[in-house]
């Protein structure tokens, strides 16, 4: 890693030349297991179903703020994402609140906070929404199947920054589910720059069990102003543990740079891996991983700041009118853990594949 003072100003106009949504190749995932889709458009949600049980839904909830996959359960029917807020646990932790499901926002996007917004349990004075516009298809299938759906970027007042396009791509064999994620943003209403923070970008918040054992309250300083304090994860059913693509391990994984990060556990009596993978494509590859022990599981590559004690700066940009798209894999295993090279291969197909 670069240990001097490296401000990144990164436009679009080039980054939008890569291959985007559209452009696939075969994944390696055989076909086999039937994805359907049950749409419940009139509760703002459609349930994403494999061989007839749910897997995760599509949702986007007004007091959340944002469209998100929520919840989300492994092959045995177990689930891996934290209740709170929407559907609350006992004995779950209740920091965070705007941490829900499977995301992807940001912190500072032209100085509004659309990573937080939400977090006091209302829309935030400098809260940026994302707004679910519709959804413009649905493929079911064997093996595979995709939503497409279609988002505005909104500041508070309700002024578009941009709009959103996402690819959803649910596969499944045997144990092990993926979602494939393939996002691209356009610039609406002028250039939109995405300053530096740590809040960000591709974010998971995951059950209790996953969280890591910790024995002291941890304290964290939040970019909008103030601190945060997170009780210790203690029980014999915090299980917990972070490994990179990197080898590094634990609490240590946090603001190093990897291809993917695995976060594995055991719910109940199943052993559980939670896998996501960065894309080649991607900016600042391989991402930086704000990956917390109380239960936050994101990939940022905008905050290099932060994660290099000011070594290292991202300050990311779309030109008016220019696009990125973001791309990002999750893979949900039940059973034994999956090995370095068994991950390897998933993501070796992931960067082949879009």
């Amino acid at each position: 890693m670069c240990n001097r003072s490296l401000s990144v100003i990164l436009l679009t106009a080039f980054l939008s030349t890569s291959c985007g949504p559209g452009t696939t190749k075969p994944d390696p995932v055989n076909p086999g297991l039937e994805i359907e889709f049950n749409d419940k458009q009139a509760d703002k949600q459609v349930d994403v179903l494999i061989s007839g049980k749910l897997f995760t839904s599509f949702m986007w909830p007004d007091s959340v703020f944002k469209p998100i996959l929520y919840p989300v359960y492994t092959s045995e029917g177990t689930e891996i994402t934290r209740g709170f807020p929407l559907k609350p646990r006992e004995g779950e932790s209740t920091d965070h609140r705007h941490q829900v499901g499977i995301w992807l926002n940001y912190g500072n996007v032209n100085g509004f906070d659309f990573w937080g917004n939400g977090s006091e349990g209302k829309k935030s004075p400098n809260g940026g929404v994302i707004k679910h516009l519709n959804i413009e298809k649905v493929t079911e299938g064997s093996g595979e199947g995709s939503l497409i759906s279609n988002e505005s970027w909104v500041d508070p007042d309700g002024k578009e920054l941009m709009t959103e396009k996402t690819e959803y791509h649910f596969l499944a064999e045997g144990t092990v589910r993926i979602i494939d994620r393939l996002t691209t943003l356009t610039a609406t209403a002028g250039p939109v720059n995405f300053k530096d923070t740590k809040e960000g970008m591709f974010g998971i918040r995951v059950a209790r069990q996953l969280q890591l054992p910790t024995k002291e309250d941890i304290v964290l300083k939040e970019a909008s102003g103030g601190t945060t304090t997170v009780k210790p994860s203690t029980g014999g059913d915090i299980t917990g543990n972070y490994r990179s693509s990197e080898g590094i391990t634990g609490v240590g994984v946090w603001g190093t740079r990897a291809r993917w990060m695995n976060l594995y556990g055991i719910i109940g009596n199943e052993k559980v891996s939670l896998i996501v993978c960065d894309h080649p494509e991607n900016i600042s590859y391989p991402t930086y991983w704000h990956a917390r022990e109380y239960g936050l599981f994101a990939a940022n590559p905008l905050g290099a700041k932060d994660f290099t004690e000011g070594k290292e700066e991202v300050n990311f940009s779309i030109p008016a009118g220019g696009s990125v798209t973001i791309r990002y894999r999750v893979i949900v295993n039940s059973g034994e853990d999956l090995t370095d090279a068994e991950i390897n291969k998933y993501a070796d197909a992931f960067a082949e594949k879009y």
